[in-house]
């Protein structure tokens, strides 16, 4: 036993990887979960509109004002918050009450002003008290702001876990290789592998809303085409981490750690489950480089408020420009594996080539034109 339990330490100690991931994952969520896990809103961006709008307008905490319109009418601040620039809007007109209306997408934010403007309303006599309402999701039911954040938890899923699965079992069974001897760019391999991923991703995700539109009642209220297209960027960024994480694991086992490591923040940092601004400053600016915090920006301005293309320019265009970064970083790796070797492009040889040249085999090689010859055994090149 005494053996068997030396032979276990020096075998963790070699794999170095699994090592730090067993110290630094543990670290990693204390710190994440010590600084993210907060439901408490301290900042809510408020829209003023008429008469109010014309004086510099200073409301109590946590009420902070971002916008005001003295000629705006109900249109406009309805728009603010269908827009995402405000998660309450007040309007005051001469002779009425006040009217607030509360972004119901942004759950925990408008519990808050609910309490908060209920403080605040029980010093006022109730003819003068402010008329609320809340707007996109008027029960405030959890299933609502949730299923469209867990139809992008699904892609990454299947982008990141999956895709690097089944790129590392190819590179296991030998598969990679014959790759290798094929005239195939390695832009024509990186698309080769995510188009069929796509497909089941594409699947599910019509799966996730499908169910959810039916059994918890989710609404639908934006354009299809809008939300696709925000799908489309989210999942080619999701498909390309996973890909780039299969180039750099030698197994299975190391690129389920990596995509764990990768999956964790997106789901805790992205404001899937606790809100943005109830994340540390700290903390928070992770949260924008996590291409989940865009796509539930996305997701649920198109299927809660109807948010048009317009305003959603911003999350669609860091997309774009994430999935192009990842996308090319998965092709120069993967050009190391597949670039053309021979004597018209002085590449250097392919580490299988040398392995089947050791084993007493032809290796196999592409010349200047691109198709495959066969090098005399123990030859170079």
């Amino acid at each position: 036993m005494r053996a068997m339990i030396l032979k276990e330490f020096r075998q963790l100690r070699r794999d170095r990887r699994t090592l730090a991931m067993m110290i630094a994952l543990p670290i990693l969520l204390l710190v994440v979960l010590g600084y993210a896990a907060s439901f408490n809103i301290s900042s809510i961006p408020v829209a003023v509109a008429g008469r109010g709008a014309a004086a510099a307008p200073r409301l109590p905490q946590p009420f902070d004002v971002v916008s005001a319109y003295p000629a705006g009418g109900s249109s406009w601040a309805q728009d603010q918050l269908r827009d995402g620039h405000a998660a309450v809007a007040l309007l005051e007109r001469a002779g009425t009450s006040p009217e607030v209306f509360i972004d119901g997408s942004q759950l925990f934010t408008a519990q808050a002003a609910l309490t908060a403007l209920s403080k605040i309303g029980s010093s006022y006599p109730a003819a003068s008290r402010p008329k609320i309402t809340i707007l996109y999701n008027p029960k405030l039911t959890t299933s609502a702001v949730m299923v469209p954040g867990l139809a992008g938890v699904v892609l990454v899923f299947i982008g990141t876990i999956i895709t690097s699965l089944g790129v590392v079992r190819e590179r296991q069974s030998g598969t990679l290789e014959q790759l290798a001897v094929m005239p195939l760019r390695p832009r024509d391999v990186f698309l080769g592998k995510i188009v069929p991923y796509f497909a089941v991703a594409a699947v599910d995700l019509a799966i996730v809303l499908g169910v959810g539109i039916a059994i918890f009642g989710v609404p639908f209220r934006g354009s299809a085409l809008v939300f696709a297209l925000g799908a489309l960027l989210f999942l080619f960024v999701t498909l390309g981490i996973g890909v780039l994480i299969s180039t750099v694991s030698q197994n299975q086992g190391q690129a389920i750690q990596l995509a764990v490591m990768t999956m964790l923040p997106q789901v805790l940092l992205s404001g899937l489950i606790f809100p943005l601004s109830a994340i540390v400053a700290g903390v928070r600016w992770i949260a924008y480089l996590l291409p989940l915090t865009y796509f539930n920006e996305i997701s649920r301005g198109v299927m809660l408020r109807a948010e048009p293309i317009g305003p959603l320019w911003a999350p669609l265009t860091i997309l774009a420009l994430l999935g192009a970064g990842v996308g090319t970083l998965a092709i120069l790796r993967f050009r190391g594996y597949l670039a053309p070797t021979g004597g018209g492009h002085g590449g250097a040889r392919r580490p299988w080539s040398r392995l089947h040249a050791a084993a007493g085999q032809p290796a196999v090689r592409t010349g200047p034109a691109g198709s495959p010859r066969a090098a005399a055994s123990g030859g170079t090149e």
